[in-house]
């Protein structure tokens, strides 16, 4: 029997507004793309600034300064960068694919859960050339099990990622909170016991920040997904897949497999953003570790266009607002600046048709 993968086109798929759809155009027009909409995303969060009474230029300049100025603040910024390009990346690569995993945040959490289990299990003097692999492994592995779960239910059975994606999101989220109850948390909090010291990646050394070696993970990620998409025949299948599934089967791609592999490796790169958290900064497992960063991996995504180096830049981007809108909070409130980051989907949005009429007319 045929799976339900390579049955047809999806009609959800076709009923998304056209600028959520993967565009397969020059390097230009995404890049004006993303700048008309990061300017755009500045402008309204300006606008509403001066609204509450404050003055955009000080509270940008701000921001800029202190956040370049001040070690601890620009290691915060590569610390949420480094887990926002993974999810960036894992978000990217189903797209890509035409699959919507919105599931990167039980991924993660996935991911967290099981790098905290393992290296908690590991003997305090295992060497870190066992247990950093290890670990390491772990996280991607649950990642990736959620990712082809959701990817064989979407294949064989049509059920489509977006419910499905959401389902585990609460599903993953409550086996962690389960488990945190029942074996992990100890003396009455949300923390776990710590992982064994070889597990544990070095600090970057930015003033005492979260920023640690993991930058390293996301960095080869960034350039595996690059060679992949650009240079290998299995990167071609997958976008071929979401270009068109139709004309992808008529060369004799399996789209079904595609699409479940694809949903297996966007889980797996999810999953590795626990190295980030578990490995790098806490060292333990704890309730909500790494929670938004599969949502703030959404908007990468988009923002730089679903290529690897724009999710890489997208994520420096997010990164940057993310620490710097705490580094402002004296000037502004904070969440004017967390409002900034839902606004760059919408300016996605609306900067691709804009984008498209201004290149048609020239």
């Amino acid at each position: 029997m045929m799976p339900r993968g390579d049955s047809g086109p999806d009609p959800v798929w076709s009923r998304l507004p056209q600028a959520f759809r993967i565009p397969f155009s020059g390097t230009r027009r995404e890049l004006e793309t993303a700048v008309l909409a990061l300017l755009a995303s500045i402008a309204i969060t300006s606008v509403l600034m001066l609204i509450s009474g404050k003055a955009p230029g000080h509270v940008w300049w701000a921001m800029l300064t202190r956040t370049t100025s001040d070690p601890y603040v620009l290691g915060q910024v590569l610390y949420k960068a480094t887990g926002i390009a993974l999810t960036g990346l894992a978000v990217s690569l189903a797209l890509e694919a035409r699959l919507l995993n919105i599931g990167a945040e039980g991924q993660v959490t996935a991911g967290v859960l099981a790098c905290a289990l393992v290296g908690t299990a590991l003997p305090a003097g295992t060497p870190a050339l066992v247990a950093i692999p290890v670990c390491v492994v772990a996280a991607a592995g649950a990642g990736a099990a959620v990712g082809a779960t959701i990817g064989v239910l979407r294949v064989w059975r049509g059920a489509h990622e977006v419910i499905t994606s959401i389902m585990f999101n609460a599903i993953v989220s409550g086996i962690a909170l389960y488990l945190g109850n029942r074996v992990m948390f100890r003396n009455g909090t949300t923390t776990g016991a710590p992982i064994a010291p070889g597990a544990e990646l070095s600090p970057l050394g930015f003033g005492g920040s979260s920023a640690n070696t993991s930058i390293v993970l996301a960095a080869l990620a960034v350039l595996v997904v690059w060679w992949l998409r650009g240079r290998t025949t299995w990167g071609q299948a997958w976008r071929a897949v979401g270009q068109s599934p139709e004309a992808a089967r008529s060369a004799g791609i399996s789209v079904g497999k595609v699409q479940i592999l694809v949903m297996t490796g966007s889980g797996a790169l999810a999953g590795l953003a626990a190295a980030n958290f578990v490995m790098g900064h806490k060292h333990a497992f704890e309730e909500g570790l790494g929670r938004g960063t599969g949502l703030l991996g959404i908007s990468a995504a988009l923002l730089g266009r679903m290529h690897p180096v724009g999710v890489a830049i997208a994520a420096l981007a997010l990164g940057f607002l993310s620490s710097g809108g705490l580094a402002v909070g004296d000037l502004v409130d904070k969440e004017l600046i967390e409002m900034l980051q839902g606004v760059v989907v919408l300016a996605v949005a609306a900067a691709v048709p804009w984008v498209r009429r201004a290149e048609v007319a020239a």
